[in-house]
């Protein structure tokens, strides 16, 4: 069995398993994204670096499709976008609410767990990564805290 042939029948595992398809995706992503564009802690970061939504939500459909059904159809590097954005435990965790309140308005429990568990170890791993880029190194169970205007002090 070919490479491809063994990723076909994991992700047809997984959408077997979780109800989850290419129809879900679109929706959980369009859903989510409008929620972020709204939210006043969320919104602005993303519109000040987001020129043309149409193509970060195909963007964003291909990085779901490629996380939870296992796909391959992205290629980019989430890390290297997020390093240089101006977030810290605070953003991470109100994208995680904004997040799981719409996998769980919009999906079955199974595909909603499915979803969530994977972006809370996206929301970790690019919190670490920041924190890294700060010189900060994160032992378990401690958060990025920026500093405050005029504060010397970093955080866990």
């Amino acid at each position: 069995m070919s490479l491809q042939e063994q990723r076909d029948r994991l992700t047809a595992e997984i959408a077997e398993r979780t109800g989850i398809d290419d129809g879900l995706i679109a929706r959980l992503v369009h859903e989510f994204y409008g929620r972020v564009r709204k939210d006043p802690m969320l919104g602005p970061i993303f519109d000040a670096r987001v020129a043309d939504w149409g193509v970060h939500l195909e963007r964003m459909c291909a990085f779901w499709s490629s996380v939870a059904l296992m796909t391959g159809r992205y290629h980019g590097r989430p890390m290297e976008k997020h390093l240089p954005l101006p977030v810290d435990a605070h953003h991470f965790d109100r994208w995680l609410a904004l997040f799981e309140e719409t996998a769980r308005a919009t999906c079955t429990p199974v595909a909603a767990d499915h979803f969530i568990e994977r972006a809370r170890r996206i929301a970790e791993s690019l919190e670490m990564g920041i924190a890294g880029s700060q010189g900060i190194l994160l032992g378990k169970g401690e958060r990025f805290v920026r500093p405050a205007a005029g504060s010397e002090a970093g955080g866990v």
